[in-house]
């Protein structure tokens, strides 16, 4: 994967992490119970075939309760990376610039076509949704 960026970024603290730090290239205040779009200065070249996944970093949100919202980067984008954060917390959170807000995951997608059916094929689950499974 290719990337631009006018600070560090998309770096990994150990080999096997699945996930790259994005880093903000600005402070930024999010108030509490609300939501702000964190400016990145990065731009990527994800390969053909792959998207790019924009997550939460853990600590972030267990510690602060800020989490991303959003955040599907398609093959053919070359803009700003930006990063929508909530802010469930108390508390008014401020992001300075340099500091780790997400965190990136390129993973491999299908292509495929969709076709329009009459009707699904029927499996075991059906139409069970949330809790199916259990609590």
């Amino acid at each position: 994967m290719r990337y631009t960026s006018k600070i560090p970024q998309l770096v990994k603290v150990r080999q096997s992490d699945a996930g790259l730090d994005i880093f903000a290239s600005e402070d930024c205040l999010i108030p509490s119970k609300s939501r702000a779009t964190i400016r990145t200065s990065l731009c990527v070249e994800i390969p053909f075939g792959y998207a790019g996944l924009i997550w939460s970093r853990s600590g972030l949100a267990v510690n602060y309760g800020i989490e991303v919202g959003a955040g599907c980067i398609d093959s053919e984008y070359r803009g700003e990376v930006l990063v929508l954060l909530y802010n469930h917390g108390d508390t008014d959170y401020l992001v300075k610039k340099g500091d780790r807000v997400a965190q990136l995951l390129t993973i491999p997608i299908a292509l495929g076509e969709y076709a329009k059916v009459e009707s699904l094929t029927d499996t075991d689950r059906g139409e069970s949704g949330f809790g199916s499974s259990g609590l």
